[in-house]
């Protein structure tokens, strides 16, 4: 694997940690992680030479995820920024990783929830609520900053895409 090929790969992993480490500090995930994703993902099937046919379900699989998220996001039960991230990430997995994915990211998603309240039962030291992000995530009333599994989902399926399947030659 060259260089180029090792630099490809981790687009796709650099967004998803952006992505986490913003919806931990910030309760948001911008916009712009999203779109890079998309240009991303269309950049990626480009150079390794995916058929339009397939890039077409690649986008229907995403297509299908915002759709089923932005009804999560209308019901409140998860942020718009959540809705985008799990629609660009499941047109990187298509439809042959996208049951994976949103099995592992309601796992994970569960899992997170969980041990944040928990958490947020915990007294926290003076000098820790003084931290902005930290005192926002231990309140009572914040969300889940759900991106954070959403992206460790797409981290842990992403070695079984076509794009990672057919750059790292497996």
């Amino acid at each position: 694997m060259s260089t180029l090929d090792t630099l490809l790969l981790l687009v796709f992993p650099a967004l998803m940690a952006f992505a986490a480490v913003s919806d931990l500090l910030t309760m948001t995930i911008p916009n712009r992680v999203s779109l890079l994703l998309i240009a991303g993902f269309l950049a990626m099937a480009w150079l390794i030479g995916m058929d339009w046919q397939t890039i077409g379900l690649h986008f229907a699989a995403g297509a299908l995820v915002l759709v089923i998220t932005f009804t999560m996001f209308a019901l409140g039960w998860i942020g718009g920024g959540d809705a985008k991230l799990a629609a660009a990430t499941g047109m990187w997995c298509g439809f042959g990783v996208l049951l994976d994915y949103a099995l592992v990211a309601s796992v994970f998603g569960g899992l997170l929830t969980l041990l944040i309240l928990y958490w947020r039962s915990a007294l926290l030291p003076e000098f820790a609520l003084k931290v902005n992000w930290i005192a926002r995530l231990h309140h009572a009333k914040t969300g889940i900053p759900y991106g954070i599994a959403l992206a460790a989902a797409g981290l842990i399926v992403y070695p079984n895409t076509a794009i990672w399947t057919r750059i790292a030659g497996i």
